[in-house]
């Protein structure tokens, strides 16, 4: 037998390996390098403004903000949905945003109140002045326990939609993400808007109850 029909079989081998799809490598630690769960809790840098993902282990370090010299925030991990929020339409008018879903934190570099709207291009900054911002938190007290850099005021008035939810701003940006590799033509496409009731979904079943003075009670009871 030649030398090129021994070869043949191990290089088919070869292909069929090369063929087949390789696992993903898994998701690491930004701080310590172990792999991570899906569920796993993020660090902001406030030196760079990026977020950085970290293990349980890294997360517990961070719990209490003294460790890394303050330069890392643990990003929380509530979800409280506000029922009874009070934002009419010239209160939301007030905010200048010319679509119909945003998110607002406070940023400790730039002394204010940001507000970003999720779309096609990903999270677009509103270059305007926020005129209304103390207006609706004096209307809706339970954005005084918002914590500045790493929870945000989401807004969801889409298609009719009337939700409002305090949570952790990385959610903001995972929905943003979203809306961003879906998004298809003028208006979306159905997928987008599956996908953005799917992450709604999502939220209501890990989320909390609240009232704009801050009370809770179970999500259950509202839906």
């Amino acid at each position: 037998m030649s030398a090129t029909a021994h070869a043949a079989p191990r290089l088919a081998a070869i292909a069929r390996r090369r063929e087949q799809p390789r696992a993903p490598d898994p998701e690491r630690c930004e701080l310590c390098g172990e792999p991570l769960s899906a569920e796993h809790r993020h660090l902001l840098d406030t030196a760079s403004g990026e977020l950085m993902c970290a293990c349980r282990a890294c997360s517990l370090l961070f719990e209490d903000g003294s460790a890394g010299g303050g330069r890392y925030l643990l990003v929380g991990d509530r979800r409280l949905r506000i029922e009874d929020f009070r934002l009419d339409e010239p209160a939301w008018a007030a905010l200048q945003i010319p679509v119909e879903m945003a998110f607002f934190f406070h940023s400790s570099a730039a002394g204010r109140v940001l507000a970003f709207y999720p779309g096609p291009m990903g999270a677009t900054e509103s270059l305007l002045e926020l005129r209304g911002w103390a207006t609706l938190v004096a209307e809706n007290p339970v954005l005084e326990q918002m914590q500045p850099d790493t929870e945000a005021l989401l807004i969801n008035r889409a298609h009719g939609a009337s939700e409002h939810w305090l949570l952790p701003v990385t959610d903001c940006y995972a929905l943003a993400g979203v809306i961003r590799t879906r998004w298809r033509g003028l208006t979306g496409g159905r997928e987008v808007w599956s996908e953005i009731e799917r992450f709604f979904g999502g939220l209501a079943a890990r989320g909390t109850m609240v009232r704009r003075d801050g009370s809770t009670h179970t999500i259950t009871e509202a839906r």
